[in-house]
């Protein structure tokens, strides 16, 4: 799928919000600049956020609970995690049972971990814009793809 810019991306979360439910993780994977907060952003504003969310980079994890979303969501920055150990004390296993999990650098999870994740590859694309691939787990199967 080609995204031609940040609208594009942020409207690809706006739709991709009305899929999402508790115990669901969407990995955002992608090189500095791709597009990950903006499409996290996307998914928060589907979700009904006033106002533009902060980027979760020095925070590691950014909650919002209704009535600010329709549903819970833990917005999540692994990029300074340097070990799996650190991802651990995070607790996004137990969050996963009421919340939505966007996790930007999924990189740092182990290999294993949330294998029933959608995982979304964003890359530069030639002549600009963004390219997103799909790793659909048999969850979102019915879900995917968006259009």
């Amino acid at each position: 799928m080609l995204l031609a810019d940040e609208a594009a991306m942020l409207a690809l979360g706006e739709r991709l919000a009305k899929l999402v439910r508790a115990g669901d993780v969407v990995a955002l994977s992608g090189p500095l600049g791709a597009g990950k907060t903006s499409l996290a952003r996307g998914v928060l504003a589907g979700l009904g956020l006033e106002g533009e969310a902060p980027s979760p980079s020095f925070a590691i994890v950014q909650p919002y609970d209704p009535p600010e979303v329709g549903i819970s969501v833990l917005h999540v920055d692994l990029y300074r995690i340097e070990s799996p150990g650190e991802v651990v004390e995070l607790g996004l296993d137990e969050a996963r049972d009421t919340a939505v999990l966007l996790i930007e650098w999924p990189e740092r999870l182990p290999d294993a971990q949330w294998d029933d994740a959608l995982w979304l590859t964003l890359a530069f694309a030639d002549g600009g814009g963004r390219s997103l691939t799909a790793r659909v787990p048999p969850a979102w199967e019915h879900r995917w793809p968006l259009i």
